[in-house]
């Protein structure tokens, strides 16, 4: 019997990354929803209810941090992995509640595998 498939939310503005992440993490086995923004973002996940939410923390409008706040407030539980360019955030108490903070790179190895560490093996 095949194990339904987890459902990531990748909420990030740069068109071509998500497009990157959205082949990536779909070959690994994940359904991939995407979102641009905030606004777009929580309607997401109101409507698919994603096992994971991996943001960017630059984003138009508003920025992760406060979607991750609206997010949680709604969905406790929910793992939340921060995927950012900037190292700087790190030291912002807000970006702790986040269960991971990764630094972007064009190898997404790193997030793959703490995407695995939270969600499990697809196989």
């Amino acid at each position: 019997m095949m194990a339904s498939l987890k459902t990531i939310l990748v909420v990030e503005d740069n068109n071509n990354q998500l497009l990157l992440y959205k082949q990536e993490l779909s070959l690994e086995g994940y359904n991939i929803i995407t979102a641009k923004d905030y606004c777009e973002a929580l309607k997401k996940v109101k409507e698919h209810s994603p096992d994971m939410v991996i943001t960017d923390i630059i984003l138009p409008k508003m920025d992760g941090i406060e979607l991750m706040d609206r997010i949680m407030s709604e969905r406790k539980k929910i793992p939340i992995i921060i995927n950012t360019a900037y190292s700087c955030y790190k030291d912002n108490f807000m970006t702790w509640v986040a269960d991971a903070y990764i630094i972007k790179s064009s190898d997404l190895s790193e997030l793959k595998n703490k995407i695995k560490e939270f969600l499990g093996k697809t196989e």
